[in-house]
């Protein structure tokens, strides 16, 4: 009987950015770790999701901004075959709440890329999520600020709502950034009008100057 541990299955990947010389950095750093095999390379949205259904890989590294369809749509797409790690120059929370509401199990910006990229592909592949600490920190902080800045008992999901409304999105825009059916949004917009006691759009955008929701 061999004393030598068994080693942990190899993580296939396909790697989904528009720029060749960003996916050789990627291919060359991944390449080199222990048990991390590069299946595939996309430059646009639907390569990396035909990639994804024909390759089967463990971990999809998705950049956020990329030709084609929105790669938000396409996490929504393939989360239930593979992991998806997003690798991004984004760092507003904004994005990194969209991509993980749209199923990202990481979110990793480019400029802290190497090994906690490949932190984030390991964990995700044993089935946990990672975002960048300081995303982490700031999305918490943000996340404080707005809950005390809406003492109405505004759940967090109708203060992303209200944010959207007083920006003057449409209700089927705001259902696209947050993944809902138009329904749902019309459902929200009025639960915000009852708990705040105003129903015009001058009246909500008023509110959310005043609660610190959007800037001037």
């Amino acid at each position: 009987m061999s004393d030598l541990a068994e080693d942990p299955p190899a993580i296939d990947i396909v790697l989904a950015d528009d720029h060749e010389v960003v996916r050789a950095g990627l291919r060359l750093l991944l390449q080199g770790q222990e048990g991390l095999h590069v299946i595939g390379e996309a430059g646009n949205v639907p390569d990396a999701l035909r990639l994804v259904e024909q390759r089967r890989p463990h971990v999809l590294v998705l950049d956020l901004n990329m030709p084609g369809p929105s790669s938000l749509t396409a996490i929504a797409e393939v989360k239930a075959t593979c992991a998806v790690v997003v690798l991004t120059m984004q760092s507003d929370p904004a994005f990194a709440r969209e991509a993980l509401r749209a199923g990202a199990r990481a979110y990793v910006l480019k400029e802290a890329a190497g090994a906690e990229l490949v932190t984030a592909i390991r964990t995700v592949a044993r089935g946990g999520t990672y975002l960048n600490p300081q995303m982490g920190a700031r999305m918490a902080l943000e996340l404080t600020a707005a809950a005390a800045a809406a003492p109405d008992d505004l759940s967090e999901r109708e203060l992303e709502v209200l944010r959207l409304i007083a920006l003057g999105h449409t209700n089927a825009e705001i259902g696209e950034r947050l993944f809902l059916s138009m329904r749902t949004v019309e459902t929200h917009r009025s639960h915000i009008q009852h708990k705040l006691r105003r129903t015009t759009r001058a009246e909500l955008v008023r509110y959310a100057l005043d609660h610190g929701l959007i800037d001037a």
